[in-house]
């Protein structure tokens, strides 16, 4: 949501500053933005803790 945030801030900046080819390209960034939390959103249930396993100490005799 902060990069969403960001670019909007970008597109205003773009817009005021008159640079219309920066603010196409920050619209489309901001499309795949809110995608990606739009695919976040429809699958919250699938952030799951990763098993790393116990961790194995070694003697100094090897």
């Amino acid at each position: 949501m902060e990069i969403r945030d960001n670019i909007i801030s970008r597109i205003a900046e773009a817009e005021r500053e008159g640079w219309f080819g920066e603010v196409e390209v920050l619209k489309v960034s901001l499309s795949g933005a809110e995608d990606k939390l739009a695919q976040v959103d429809r699958h919250p249930g699938q952030r799951t803790a990763v098993g790393l396993g116990m961790p194995v100490t070694r003697s100094e005799n090897h």
